[in-house]
């Protein structure tokens, strides 16, 4: 485990990047709160625990928190993905605490999961979001990333929402 410091961002304090396990007791709170989140949205929070946790630790992966005063309040995480072409790494489970949305969080905990991916020789980055997340469809649209679905399509018409 290692941890950082961010400096501070657009009137945001400085932030410490934990690079830690899904197992860390600090992530249990956004963990929790995710999965609650996922079952209003969907009726169910499968997707959070369909991955065996090593799939998100060293070499082939990540998971970080962004820590503020020293609890939890932004995460994600990426693992290897299988697909033809350059090595991609998958990102998964970008989340920020509810008391603490609208300050830009999210895109710092990409930024951090970007660097950490191309660190790793990742040359490709692939994430999936939920038809039921604007929000998030609207970060990745924002950060450059590619859909790899009609975006004027109705979300619901078409399932999970590819980017890279």
């Amino acid at each position: 485990m290692r941890s950082e410091v961010l400096p501070p961002s657009g009137g945001a304090p400085a932030l410490t990047v934990r690079h830690t396990t899904v197992a860390d007791p600090l992530a249990r709170p956004l963990l929790d709160e995710l999965t609650h989140e996922y079952t209003d949205r969907y009726g169910s929070s499968s997707d959070l625990y369909g991955y065996p946790a090593a799939e998100f630790a060293p070499p082939d992966g990540a998971f970080v928190l962004l820590l503020e005063g020293g609890a939890a309040i932004a995460g994600g995480a990426f693992r290897r993905h299988e697909s033809a072409g350059p090595p991609t790494a998958e990102l998964k489970r970008i989340w920020t605490h509810s008391a603490h949305r609208r300050r830009g969080l999210a895109r710092r905990v990409l930024l951090v999961l970007e660097r950490e991916a191309a660190a790793r020789g990742y040359a490709r980055l692939f994430l999936t979001t939920g038809p039921r997340q604007p929000e998030a469809k609207g970060l990745y649209l924002a950060a450059g990333y590619r859909p790899l679905f009609d975006v004027r399509a109705d979300p619901e018409t078409i399932g999970l929402l590819p980017f890279e």
